[in-house]
């Protein structure tokens, strides 16, 4: 197994959020689809979709999609869309960031070259921190 790191680098920017799973639970009960397809790719659906507990899942790709607008110090609006963000799992199904070409760019324009993500939830909250890093 390759347990190498992600690269490493120059800090750009830092961002973190946390919401309860209670929260999502609701809008995904009274929004339903309307919201999956608002704020979460296919991908991320997809892999949510399979899991025991989906909310939770969702609660902590939400979280991620609030820390990565953070670290950009955009929030989420104009400059970087809910779907611009995606959440998938690398070879050791580690949490990693796939940016759409709106996602990219802004990388491109801050002087980042990666976004690094860390998740977590448990019954109740879900959290996530993410980096912006120049190699």
């Amino acid at each position: 197994m390759n347990l190498d790191l992600p690269p490493g680098g120059i800090l750009i920017g830092i961002g973190t959020d946390i919401i309860e799973v209670e929260r999502v639970r609701g809008v995904l009960e009274r929004q339903g689809e309307r919201f999956l397809e608002r704020v979460f790719t296919a991908e991320e659906r997809a892999y949510c979709a399979q899991m025991a507990h989906p909310h939770k899942h969702y609660a902590a790709r939400f979280a991620a999609k609030e820390a990565v607008s953070k670290c950009f110090s955009t929030g989420i609006g104009a400059e970087l869309g809910w779907r611009s963000v995606s959440i998938y799992h690398g070879p050791r199904h580690q949490p990693l960031v796939r940016l759409d070409a709106q996602g990219e760019a802004l990388l491109r324009q801050v002087g980042a070259t990666h976004v690094h993500i860390s998740l977590s939830h448990t019954d109740t909250v879900a959290m996530a921190v993410a980096a912006l890093v120049r190699a």
